[in-house]
């Protein structure tokens, strides 16, 4: 299969958050399966002078953005086997940051463009192209509406996987005709709620349309999780399906990472009492065998920060010791830092975000808290699994598909239904009651510890949804 992979960031390039790592990761496990995938994305100015160093120019050509005619350089560069296409504009991203910026609309409308521009203009032509939330949505559009019938365009298929519904791409209507250059008898597949959603598009003219976990999928045909698109997609159950993320497990790994102060596997993992042990000592918790409960998290109200505020008095009383890793909104930052300050012997608060002590709290804690109002995916209860970290997490998205209650068969860890401080509190008690007894925590630590969530497994998924579109058999 040929599969060219659309994004507005990708690692080892540029990375902000969960889609970085999956444009990264994703690739990769498709190449190794023997497929060629290969990735599109901008040149940030973000990207280091060594990732710089190695790329090779290749071309440079214009793209219509509206009115204009915008220059555009083709970079070629290599890594974990993937070929990368780094489009250059120095007037869109030579800036600081990635996103945030009064012209967005206009910089992935030129992105989106100049993916299928660039088409015509190497000699590889994909079978398939997977764009990736808002910022690559008009790919499909721009290749229904201009390209689908063009010398050398011919059966491509499309397909636009949601990181977040959240974040739909909405803008005037103006910016149709003004940036976009899309006819006015084709606003239908844009215009939604009085204005131009750049998602709802690509749910439009994808040939299908993923997310990243089976849950997700149905849960944003529900209006309280699709910020307002469930009455598009409702009619688009039929191209709609959800696969889990992986996560990597190279640079996630127990037996070989450099950042923790002992290695251990589930076959042995006698290293993980000296790395909670070690991990009190460096953030000053008090010693002892009361469970350490890790929180890495962004400090939004989405993420459930409010259902442990309202009980993390009642989860101290337990015996808890909190390890808490994070940085947003003030409110939320304040009454962490109070905590730390009322009780410093059992919380510990680090605001902003430093990998190495985030893998040092995998490793070392006990249990992982996640009690997200929603989430698409998640990768943090992936990766405190992978380390033997029970995640206690509300069912919902991606932590109902890979998080099992302990209370039930093949367990891996602790859930909880409704959205309520207390149901998460009966949850926390759960695990404490099981952590006391030595030997079943044992084997629920190995037990979440031989789970496969590795990239591996979701790519066979990808590409049997290629396959399908093009009309290949396994």
């Amino acid at each position: 299969m040929r599969i060219l992979y659309t994004a507005s960031e990708a690692l080892p390039y540029a990375a902000s958050g969960g889609l970085g790592d999956v444009a990264g990761s994703l690739p990769a496990a498709l190449c190794k399966a023997g497929h060629d995938c290969r990735v599109v994305l901008p040149l940030y100015k973000s990207i280091s002078a060594e990732k710089r160093a190695e790329l090779k120019f290749l071309m440079n050509f214009t793209v219509d953005v509206g009115w204009r005619k915008q220059y555009c350089g083709v970079f070629e560069g290599q890594a974990n086997g993937v070929t990368y296409y780094l489009l250059d504009n120095e007037y869109y991203f030579a800036r600081d940051g990635l996103y945030g910026f009064y012209d967005d609309c206009e910089r992935f409308v030129f992105l989106s463009r100049a993916v299928l521009e660039l088409i015509s203009h190497i000699d590889w032509k994909p079978q398939v192209i997977n764009c990736n939330d808002w910022q690559t949505a008009l790919v499909p559009v721009y290749y229904q509406t201009y390209y689908k019938f063009q010398y050398g365009y011919d059966n491509i298929k499309t397909v636009f996987t949601i990181h977040n519904i959240q974040y739909q791409g909405k803008y005037g209507m103006d910016v149709l005709s003004e940036v976009m250059g899309i006819p006015m008898y084709h606003a239908k597949l844009l215009e939604y709620d009085g204005c131009i959603n750049m998602m709802k598009g690509a749910f439009e003219t994808a040939d299908k349309i993923t997310t990243v976990s089976p849950s997700y999928a149905w849960e944003i045909l529900d209006p309280w999780y699709s910020h307002g698109l469930d009455r598009s997609l409702s009619g688009k159950q039929y191209k709609l399906c959800g696969f889990l993320n992986g996560i990597d497990t190279t640079l996630y790994n127990p037996e070989k990472d450099p950042d923790i102060p002992a290695h251990f596997s589930a076959k042995n993992i006698s290293g993980k009492k000296k790395c909670r042990d070690e991990l009190c000592k460096e953030l000053g918790l008090s010693s002892g065998d009361d469970p350490v409960i890790g929180i890495i998290t962004r400090f939004v109200s989405h993420k459930g920060i409010d259902l442990i505020k309202y009980v993390f008095e009642d989860m101290l009383s337990l015996g808890c010791r909190f390890a808490v890793l994070g940085s947003g909104e003030k409110i939320y930052e304040d009454f962490f830092k109070e905590m730390a300050w009322r009780r410093p012997d059992k919380v510990s608060v680090t605001l902003g975000f430093n990998p190495s002590l985030a893998h040092r709290i995998y490793a070392g804690a006990d249990m992982f808290l996640m009690p997200s109002q929603s989430e698409p995916c998640g990768l943090a209860q992936m990766i405190s699994m992978r380390y033997g970290t029970m995640p206690i997490v509300r069912e919902t998205g991606g932590l109902r598909d890979s998080v099992r209650d302990a209370g039930g068969e093949n367990g891996n860890g602790f859930t909880f239904k409704t959205y309520n401080a207390h149901d998460m509190l009966n949850a926390v008690n759960r695990a404490c009651d099981y952590y006391r007894n030595t030997a079943d925590w044992e084997n629920l630590v190995k037990a979440a510890m031989k789970n496969d969530y590795s990239w591996d497994s979701s790519a066979k998924l990808y590409i049997g949804l290629y396959r399908e579109l093009a009309g290949e058999e396994d």
